[in-house]
């Protein structure tokens, strides 16, 4: 007998991740608690980092890059007079000097050119890949791999809270796009200030649309799992379409919504009224019975009034929230 690999369950469950652990450890722990067939992270957070991790199950990991490409939001602290060989605190110090002259203004000062558009050169203890091996892992075997600098949008930094002292700590409040390295911004202000720094603390707060206050600990998860099974935990996740909800909608009769399922590119008086050739649009059909609505997936809209399929999610039902 084929041993099952997991439940059917298409959607997006929004994860406060713990300190210490990986964000692929998160992601398998929820992955066996929910038992689904397939999911997936929207971009990694480090051991040291907390925060919203949103995952996506099934059909939604059609759209998790749209997440891994959406603005990010984190609240550090960054500690001055010490320089880290991974710029966090879970890195070895390998320089040190003092802070006590450092002063609030100065520390407004430096963070001005670190905002706005930038190059940004990646840590070497980062997840991108050089031939396929995380940049992270090699550093750990002692190679370091020259790093191109890469373009990033730091729209904000706002400073929470300073406190002077030989280890002078600032908290900052970061509103960044995709890619950008926080852990980059504490070095490269450390250098600034010509005392070196580090990330002592990270969080993120938002991701794209999602904010903290609606993520759900693996605790709690655990706890409902254990009141009510997998109906319990189900109840937590969005929609399969939650990573696009910002896109426009067109719903369709199901006429038109079985040729869109096929592939085919379908006509529709939505189509002037919602965008123009070339955008993305969430695609939904209203069920012949009742008058619930099914997400279909992504189309686009072209410049004779039809939306093209671009991405189509298997016809199953979509878990709501």
């Amino acid at each position: 007998m084929a041993r099952r690999k997991g439940r059917p369950v298409d959607g997006v469950l929004l994860l406060m991740k713990p300190e210490g652990m990986t964000s692929n450890h998160a992601l398998q722990r929820a992955k066996r608690l929910f038992f689904v067939e397939k999911a997936g992270h929207t971009g990694a957070l480090d051991p040291l980092a907390t925060g919203v991790l949103p995952l996506c199950f099934g059909e939604a990991t059609k759209f998790s890059q749209f997440l891994l490409d959406a603005d990010k939001r984190y609240r550090s602290t960054f500690l001055l007079g010490q320089r880290t060989n991974t710029s966090d605190a879970d890195g070895e110090v390998v320089t040190e000097a003092s802070a006590a002259g450092v002063t609030l203004e100065a520390v407004k000062q430096a963070l001005v050119p670190l905002t706005g558009d930038i190059l940004q050169v990646p840590s070497m203890f980062s997840a991108l890949k050089h031939q396929g091996q995380p940049l992270y892992k090699l550093a750990r075997d002692g190679i370091e791999i020259e790093r191109q600098p890469r373009p990033v949008t730091v729209y904000a930094i706002e400073i929470l809270d300073f406190r002077p002292g030989e280890r002078a700590e600032v908290d900052v409040d970061v509103r960044c796009s995709k890619g950008t390295y926080i852990r980059s911004i504490a070095e490269d202000l450390g250098f600034a200030l010509g005392c070196g720094a580090h990330v002592k603390t990270l969080h993120r707060s938002a991701a794209g649309l999602f904010v903290e206050g609606q993520c759900i600990t693996l605790e709690a998860l655990e706890q409902d799992f254990e009141r009510g099974g997998y109906e319990a935990l189900d109840k937590h996740l969005l929609r399969a379409d939650a990573p696009v909800a910002s896109l426009p909608e067109i719903v369709l009769p199901e006429s038109s919504a079985h040729y869109f399922r096929l592939g085919n590119p379908v006509m529709d008086s939505q189509v002037y009224r919602v965008g123009q050739q070339g955008d993305m649009v969430r695609v939904f059909c209203t069920e012949t019975l009742g008058s619930s609505q099914q997400f279909l997936g992504l189309g686009e809209l072209t410049d004779d009034g039809r939306v093209a399929p671009k991405r189509i999610i298997a016809n199953r039902s979509t878990n709501e929230q």
